[in-house]
């Protein structure tokens, strides 16, 4: 890692913590306090765990710019405030402006129009059942 916390770590740990470093332009306060107090703790947990980063943000499907932007939207949606340091790094990726508003517009429709499907989709169905229910009893 970028500070002198990645001296006391083991070589493929402190290669996990600069790959942060990297995307963001700086390791963030969540990673950061992840690798302080796990690489203590628990270290295999950590290789573990950034290992699974590792793979999924970069993978051969997607190119770094649009995973970065999928991110961007998945945090968005899910209200972490995360979703700010992976719009840094879509902007590093060369995300455009108007391709991260685009994530955030997703985004929001998303949440928005989550709910009001699902209970359509949950008011059509009783509607259905009620309606079945009271052609049985008239017969």
């Amino acid at each position: 890692m970028s500070d002198t916390q990645s001296t006391n770590l083991p070589p493929d740990l402190a290669a996990f913590g600069d790959s942060y470093a990297e995307l963001f332009g700086e390791v963030p306060p969540l990673p950061k306090a992840k690798f302080e107090f796990s690489s203590e703790i628990d270290p295999e947990g950590l290789r573990l765990a950034d290992k699974f980063r590792a793979h999924a943000f970069y993978n051969k499907t997607f190119d770094t710019k649009t995973t970065q932007l999928m991110l961007f939207g998945m945090l968005l949606v899910m209200g972490v405030p995360a979703a700010k340091h992976h719009a840094i790094a879509s902007r590093r990726a060369g995300a455009s402006w108007q391709e991260l508003h685009q994530v955030t517009e997703l985004a929001s429709a998303v949440v928005a129009l989550g709910p009001f499907n699902n209970g359509s989709a949950i008011l059509n169905e009783l509607r259905h059942q009620e309606g079945k229910h009271n052609q049985q009893s008239n017969k």
